[in-house]
């Protein structure tokens, strides 16, 4: 019988591109192409003030050439990170395990940031899934969707791993379980039933692997 598909958040999750990104230096750099700052930061998470403002805004902005310019503007502090960034504990065993099932990654990263992070790690999934103007990013789940559907998969039995509270929202959002990692429990106050997990291995169990 086929594994289900399993979805992954990219940043604290499988690899730390966040902590060495200037998203301070990045949203100045957003504010000055808009004007003015966002008014809704989305769902409280442990990321940091610009961190979050520089993700809602993107998420609220229409498709279109403003979009366009913040997510540069913001893709170019995240690509100066990748060099730096640094795989979380374990990733390597932890893909290792899930061997055999349909891997897809969704993340707030521009899909080609994400696949350059995943490469310098020698990192590999099945698709990803990042920022994109015509697909609602999380908190919202059409992005898990979006991945559900490239990899021709049914949500039945699909398990989404994130480090935020935001990817827990876009789980529930697309209707599919989700294990929390690398946070205190206190991320996912709002989601009392998810399991926590200290670690990926021992994440794996709740993905019916051991």
């Amino acid at each position: 019988m086929p594994r289900p598909a399993v979805l992954l958040d990219l940043d604290r999750t499988l690899v730390d591109v966040q902590s060495f990104t200037d998203y301070d230096a990045a949203w100045r750099d957003v504010v000055a192409v808009l004007g003015e700052a966002a008014d809704d930061l989305g769902p409280e998470t442990g990321w940091t003030a610009a961190t979050r403002a520089c993700m809602a805004v993107l998420g609220q902005l229409p498709a279109g050439d403003q979009w366009y310019a913040v997510s540069g503007v913001v893709a170019a502090h995240e690509r100066a990170a990748v060099a730096a960034s640094r795989p979380m504990p374990g990733v390597a065993a932890f893909l290792e395990a899930l061997a055999g099932a349909p891997l897809g990654v969704v993340t707030l990263l521009p899909a080609e940031v994400a696949r350059e992070v995943l490469a310098h790690h020698g990192l590999a999934v099945d698709v990803v899934v990042g920022r994109d103007p015509h697909v609602r990013p999380k908190p919202a789940g059409d992005g898990l969707r979006e991945a559900l559907r490239l990899l021709a998969a049914s949500p039945t039995g699909v398990r989404m791993v994130g480090d935020s509270a935001w990817d827990a929202a876009a789980a529930r959002d697309a209707g599919v379980g989700f294990v929390g990692v690398h946070a205190p429990g206190s991320e996912f106050s709002a989601f009392p039933d998810v399991p926590v997990a200290g670690s990926l291995a021992a994440a794996l169990p709740h993905l019916g692997s051991a």
